[in-house]
C-alpha cells in the first residue's frame, strides 16, 4: 500500500512539471485554432491531446491521493469538460476546439495546483 502511495506521489511530481508546459501549449493552440493556424498546428494539436490524455491517466491513478483530506479536483466536472473537448476534437472544427480548450484550460490549471499541493 505504501509503495502505491509513493508511486502516486512520483506520478504527481512528474505531472506538476509536465502540466506547466501543457497549460502553456494549450493557450498557444487556442490562438492557432482561433484563426492564426500554422503549418504545424495539426501536429501541435496532436501532441497536446496526447499530453492531456497522459495527465488524465495520472488523474485516474491518483485521484484518491489528490482528493485526500479535501476535494481538490472535482472529477465529474473535469470529466464533463474533457468529454466536451473530445466532441469538439472529433468534429474537427477549429472554432469549437478553441472554445473547448479555453473552457478546459482552468481544469488543467487546477489539476497542476492540486498536484502541487499534494506533493
Amino acid at each position: 500500500m505504501e509503495d502505491n502511495r509513493e508511486e502516486q506521489k512520483e506520478a504527481l511530481q512528474v505531472l506538476v512539471e509536465f502540466n506547466v508546459r501543457l497549460v502553456k501549449n494549450m493557450k498557444i493552440v487556442v490562438k492557432e485554432l482561433s484563426g492564426k493556424r500554422l503549418d504545424d498546428t495539426d501536429n501541435f494539436l496532436k501532441s497536446i491531446i496526447d499530453a492531456m490524455n497522459w495527465e488524465i491517466q495520472v488523474v485516474n491513478g491518483t485521484l484518491d491521493l489528490l482528493n485526500e483530506g479535501k476535494v481538490r479536483l472535482d472529477k465529474d466536472a473535469f470529466n464533463a469538460q474533457v468529454e466536451k473537448a473530445g466532441g469538439a476534437i472529433a468534429s474537427g472544427d477549429d472554432a469549437k476546439m478553441a472554445e473547448a480548450f479555453t473552457e478546459l484550460l482552468p481544469y488543467f490549471e487546477r489539476l497542476g495546483e492540486a498536484a502541487g499541493e499534494v506533493i
